[in-house]
């Protein structure tokens, strides 16, 4: 694979050809605004960004990061929420970096198993100042929205310093220092957008260094192509467990066993063509104890009672669950269908592993080939943040309606959320508040700080 970077001379270059990089000239990262062309014959096309249509050619003339290592706003992350944020601060004229660890705009999306599609429909979907092309669908898939990232970052003339980790934080008296892997860099404010999926989280099972069947997280799951006439254990009911576990039985594994723990709220993806989504946010301020029952009654209605299928009932209402638990529900997209053909068994929640079984939490030993834990991710923010903000139960820090840290100022976390009316929604509406606070902050005068101008990695 081959990587093109273009940015002004004067700030210098980075090229990264064939798996090797070289640095010429002043900065040492690799800047957005790029081509891409696939030249290997191991490599899937497919999971790669692909080039640019021609009525949208990519710029030549890219703006350069700062050679000194200075900015008014920092953004760590360049998906959906850093992103999104960069664009809203150009719009009120606040220049930005974002710091992205991996090769793309938006890497994350290009990763999810192939059948994922949006769960929310396109045209509430898009990011400010752009909306997702309508050729995409109502249903956008995945492939398709890390397209419109890298399109939304070009469109945006969003300045990415690419494969650069930031790997520390700390407060200085005008504000913040990055310490990334190439040098360290000062902001008047920070924007932490990594998202709640950054780490996949598996369960310390009793016993699960000793099973010798194959065990991976749902982060791993392509299609079901490898695990055809296959038993397979998907265990969790969250979207990607239900999804994962549909695709096993629509792709051919021998029997698809989902472990639940705790019964899930299950909504359809549209009601009477109406996405659910809209649903969720004409009803989103109503009180909780109103909207759980009528939730319970759309629910009768239209995916109908699954304690027949084995699947227990929720412990509580729909809208108590999102905005007490921060758990989304699960949108159902085939997992009613597969249940009602029999095609996927629920089972008891897993209590441990030995060599050969699973030991569920009823007592019964079930023998899978194959355990897919679909059990969720973790913010991962206590290595970069945890001596600076106080964080909670789930890994995440306090905050104001502008998504300010609430005991650090200038520091701001937009898209850590679950949201009744869709993530990336309510990313868009955050990403507004997070500029419009730091427009009204005053511009700090930042000092000068050392970064390492010159380095060489293959």
């Amino acid at each position: 694979m081959q990587y093109r970077s273009t940015v002004q001379p004067a700030r210098g270059l980075v090229l990264d050809v064939a798996g090797s990089r070289r640095f010429v000239g002043g900065v040492p990262s690799i800047i957005s605004r790029c081509r891409y062309s696939v030249n290997s014959s191991h490599t899937d096309s497919s999971r790669l960004p692909q080039p640019l249509p021609p009525h949208a050619p990519a710029s030549e003339d890219a703006t350069a990061v700062p050679a000194d290592g200075r900015c008014r706003v920092a953004i760590i992350g360049a998906g959906p929420a850093g992103l999104a944020t960069a664009a809203s601060l150009a719009q009120r004229g606040i220049d930005s970096v974002l710091f992205e660890s991996s090769h793309h705009a938006g890497q994350g999306w290009r990763h999810h198993y192939q059948r994922l599609h949006l769960h929310t429909a396109r045209a509430l979907s898009g990011l400010p100042g752009m909306a997702i092309p309508r050729e995409s669908g109502r249903w956008v898939a995945a492939q398709d929205f890390a397209a419109y990232l890298e399109r939304y970052a070009e469109h945006h003339r969003c300045r990415i310093a690419l494969q650069t980790p930031v790997v520390g934080l700390r407060r200085q008296p005008h504000g913040w220092e990055l310490r990334t892997s190439r040098g360290c860099w000062q902001a008047a404010q920070v924007v932490v957008a990594t998202g709640l999926n950054r780490c996949p989280h598996v369960p310390a099972w009793p016993g699960r260094e000793f099973y010798r069947g194959e065990l991976l997280h749902s982060s791993r799951y392509r299609t079901a192509e490898p695990f055809w006439g296959r038993d397979v254990l998907v265990v969790g009911t969250g979207n990607s467990g239900a999804e994962i576990a549909c695709d096993l039985a629509a792709g051919g594994a021998s029997r698809v066993s989902l472990s639940v723990r705790t019964g899930p709220n299950v909504l359809p993806r549209s009601i009477l063509g109406l996405p659910t989504q809209v649903l969720g946010l004409l009803f989103a301020s109503m009180p909780t104890r109103l909207m759980d029952p009528m939730v319970r009654v759309t629910q009768w209605l239209t995916v109908g009672d699954l304690r027949r299928f084995g699947m227990p009932p929720p412990p509580r209402g729909l809208f108590s669950q999102v905005l007490r638990d921060r758990a989304a529900p699960i949108i159902d997209v085939g997992l009613v269908e597969q249940l009602k053909r029999r095609r996927v068994e629920v089972v008891a929640a897993v209590d441990s592993f030995d060599a050969e079984a699973v030991r569920l939490a009823d007592g019964k030993r079930i023998r899978p080939e194959v355990v897919v834990a679909a059990t969720g991710y973790r913010p991962g923010l206590e290595p970069l943040l945890g001596h600076l903000v106080a964080l909670d139960d789930d890994g995440l820090p306090r905050l104001s309606r502008s998504c300010e840290a609430l005991d650090a100022p200038g520091l701001y976390f937009p898209g850590y959320v679950v949201s009744l009316g869709g993530v990336l929604h309510e990313i868009a509406r955050q990403s507004r508040r997070v500029a419009a606070s730091i427009a009204a902050a005053p511009d700090r005068t930042l000092t000068p700080t050392t970064t390492s101008t010159t380095k060489e990695t293959t």
